[in-house]
């Protein structure tokens, strides 16, 4: 795969005009993530807009309700062609198992190819502090993650989200057919914001990602171009 096939550019934008002039800008970002906000604003007229385009599309709703309600939005937005869509582990893996059948149903009522459906491990905005104490989850941090991302291959899942900082262990245990989509990707030069277990696009990859999802170093900065250009020439090096 070629390397800038690897990024993954958020639209976080708040609509679809908004999200049309950023697509407009950097032409040559194969891969979108489409995440709520975008989303609840703008429904699915921007997924047909990148379709249109013939650009892959990550569908990132985070879906996380009981088994029969998660199962109905998953089915639905199978429907729409995407290319990833996410699901919260601690959904359960009952929940787990009904989306990963929705989507397959979904995606042949639609006569499309079914997204695959990865599951949210932990997000990256929250620290190992925070899920001690916040969140009153006993485990260490990487064993937390490794859980979520083992149940969510059980249940049949086709990969997991999840810090780079973990991606190393769970590329070891879950092997190389699960796809390990890492947020939290922050170039050396770029501040880290709200994002506590980052690590450089390089870094990641090295470690064993499959997909970096790279927002605002990009679609923040002064010149997107330039800072996308930046980040697959430091990627370029490592092919």
């Amino acid at each position: 795969m070629n390397t800038h096939k690897k990024i993954i550019v958020p639209l976080d934008v708040p609509d679809l005009q908004s999200a049309i002039a950023l697509v407009d800008r950097l032409p040559q970002v194969d891969f979108w993530k489409v995440g709520l906000e975008l989303f609840t604003s703008s429904g699915p007229a921007i997924l047909e807009v990148l379709k249109s385009r013939q650009k892959r599309i990550f569908l990132d709703l985070k879906f996380h309700d009981i088994p029969n309600t998660v199962a109905g939005a998953c089915r639905a937005a199978a429907g729409y062609g995407v290319d990833l869509l996410t699901i919260h582990a601690t959904a359960g893996q009952d929940a787990l198992r009904a989306a990963r059948s929705a989507v397959q149903e979904g995606a042949l009522q639609a006569g499309v190819k079914p997204p695959q459906l990865i599951a949210i491990t932990l997000l990256t905005s929250i620290s190992s502090r925070q899920l001690a104490i916040d969140l009153k989850v006993p485990l260490e941090l990487p064993e937390y993650a490794l859980a979520m991302a083992l149940m969510a291959q059980e249940s049949g899942l086709s990969g997991a989200v999840c810090s780079p900082q973990e991606v190393a262990q769970l590329r070891q245990i879950c092997g190389h057919d699960f796809l390990l989509v890492c947020p939290g990707i922050r170039p050396s030069w770029a501040q880290k914001a709200d994002q506590k277990r980052s690590l450089t696009p390089a870094q990641a990859i090295l470690a064993g990602a499959d997909y970096l999802v790279i927002g605002r170093p990009i679609t923040g900065s002064d010149d997107p171009q330039l800072a996308w250009n930046q980040i697959v020439e430091e990627l370029t090096t490592l092919a």
